[in-house]
Formats: structure tokens, sequence, C-alpha cells
């Protein structure tokens, strides 16, 4: 259990020797080894106690707090030392338009290559229009032609939305879903889409934690206040092959239905606590998958994929590596 995932509202962590504690009104709801936890992800309103925050921190384990509607409300993360060398040359690259505009390229290339290779899946199982690959193909032609990023940016755009035309049509027809809404998501699919790209996103800021880099300060999104610019950057490569494939997955194996969602607090939609509960169950099988890493040739999980991703964006800051190659799935 790499990450233990708290979902049941009024619950709460809590430490006992060298385990923690799932509790809802004096009953045990679950015990873990702390020794198999690498993360603790908080969803909806779910307390945690003061000694096991200290025992998160004493074992190097972040906390992450997420709202029911898919949104990262903040990381605990402990205290660990910083390389600043490393830090300073990252700031000083995020500053260099030609380095952020060729490292972009390659994040682009990466996302619309993992797009065109699920797209191409779920055409030849449906027999479906190939117009979307084609206009894909089209796009990622053009991706490293790109003179800057408003070009770049476009450009994802397009290849978005012939991606998200083929995607649509693999759903169930019942789901309804038309097309990408966040913020708050007003359908189920996009409900599930946001609250898998908000996990992705923070298991993405922990990898990058890891390996010394700031998850903050990236070189394609643009940087904004509370944004973790960087963990977007990488999660790009990931999103189709991790978040979609598993949306697929839970709505066309009728894992969840339709009625396993009800209006949100804050409008829109959020999940039931059953169905949040069957969701991150599949989200977690997905990340323990283990898949050939084109770079090295070996098998590794997703989740090693993450820092393995990692390591390679920091070897291209530190120069020693030429360019950033992104994971391409097969």
């Amino acid at each position: 259990m790499p990450t233990l995932y708290v979902t049941e509202p009024g619950a709460r962590v809590e430490k006992e020797y060298h385990h923690l504690l799932v509790t809802l009104e004096d009953r045990v709801l679950m015990r873990v080894p702390l020794a198999r936890v690498s993360e603790v992800v908080l969803v909806g309103p779910v307390g945690v106690t003061t000694p096991a925050l200290l025992a998160l921190l004493d074992t190097g384990v972040g906390l992450s707090l997420v709202s029911r509607a898919g949104q990262l409300r903040g990381r605990l993360v402990p205290p660990t030392p910083r390389n600043i060398p490393l830090r300073h040359r990252q700031y000083e690259r995020a500053q260099d338009p030609a380095f952020c505009l060729e490292v972009a390229r390659a994040i682009v290339r990466g996302k619309l290559r993992n797009e065109r290779t699920l797209a191409r899946r779920l055409c030849r199982s449906r027999k479906a229009d190939p117009t979307p690959i084609e206009e894909l193909a089209r796009v990622l032609r053009q991706v490293d032609k790109a003179a800057n990023m408003e070009n770049l940016r476009g450009l994802e755009g397009t290849g978005a939305r012939a991606y998200f035309r083929v995607l649509r049509g693999a759903l169930r027809e019942e789901w309804g879903f038309e097309k990408r809404t966040r913020r708050p998501p007003g359908d189920p699919i996009n409900a599930l889409l946001s609250l898998g790209y908000t996990l992705l996103t923070q298991n993405m800021m922990t990898a990058l934690e890891v390996v010394g880099l700031d998850p903050y300060d990236g070189f394609f999104h643009a940087d904004k206040y509370g944004r973790p610019a960087l963990a977007l950057d990488l999660v790009e490569e990931f999103r189709s092959v991790v978040v979609d494939s598993v949306v697929l997955t839970v709505v066309n194996k009728r894992v969840l239905s339709p009625d396993d969602f009800h209006p949100g607090p804050e409008g829109g939609v959020i999940l039931s606590r059953s169905g949040l509960r069957d969701f991150l169950a599949c989200y977690s099988a997905r990340l323990e998958t283990e898949v050939t890493h084109p770079a090295i040739g070996r098998r590794l999980t997703y989740r090693k994929c993450f820092e393995v991703q990692a390591r390679v964006m920091r070897e291209v800051i530190e120069g020693r590596r030429e360019k950033y190659l992104p994971f391409l799935a097969k």
C-alpha cells in the first residue's frame, strides 16, 4: 500500500506504535504498518492527530489534502536537505526562453504521442472514424517547428480537442460526456478526470521533491502563484496512459455508474463515498501496473516511472543530459 487514501467523512488518522490507524467514532476501520506507506491522501472532511503527523514527518511520508471535487488543497512534507545549487540552476533555466521552449516541445510531443497511442487503440476496438488520429499526427509534425510558447500551446489545444473526440466516442453513451469542463466539473466524466489529474499531480510533486527539484518552477506551464508548474509539466505525458485509462476502465467495465454521482456543495458533481473508494482502488492499481520504460528498457511501475522522469528532468537542468526525453507508451 504505497499510498493510503482516507475517504470516510469524519474519520481520523491516528498513530499506534509503528502503525497508522484510521478510526471513526472509536471504531478502527484500518490498521496499516507505517513502514508500508509512502504517502497519505485525505479526501474530504478527514482529520489527523498530531502524533500521526509527527510520525509521518519523522519517516519522510508526505500528506496531501484533496477536496471531494478533486482539488488539491495542500500538502505537508518533511523538511529535506535542499540541493541549493540544483535549485539555483533550475530557476536560472526557467528564465531562459530557448531552454523552456525546447523542454516544452518535448513535453507536448510526449503528451500528443501518448494520446495518439491510446486513441489508436480505442479506434481499432470500435472501428471508429480515423480523422481525429490524422489530426493528432498532423499536429505532432508541427510541434518541433513551434516558434514560441503561444504557438506550442495552440498546437497542444488542437491536439487535445482531436483526442477528446476519440475519448468521448469510446465512453458508454449514458454518461453524456461532451467536452472537458473544470472548476467545478459539470458532469461525472469531468469529475473523474479532475480527481484523477489532481492525484497524478500530487504523485508527480512527490517524485520531483524526491530528486531535489522545486515542483513549482516549471518550463511549459505559465508560473502562477500556488501552481505546481513543473509537476504539471511532467503530468502531461502521463494523463492519457494513467488517468484517462482508469476513467475508461471504471466507466466501460461498469465499476461505476452515473448513479454514483451527486451535486457538489460548490456546484458541479462529485462521487459518492462508495464510488470514490472504487475509483481510488482502480487508480492505485494503475500506479502499480508495470510497463517497460523506453529509456532504460526495464519494467517499472508507473509510480517508479514518475521518479525516473523527474531524474531525467534533473539531468537536463544540470546539463548532464542534452535533451528531455518524455515517457512514451507503447
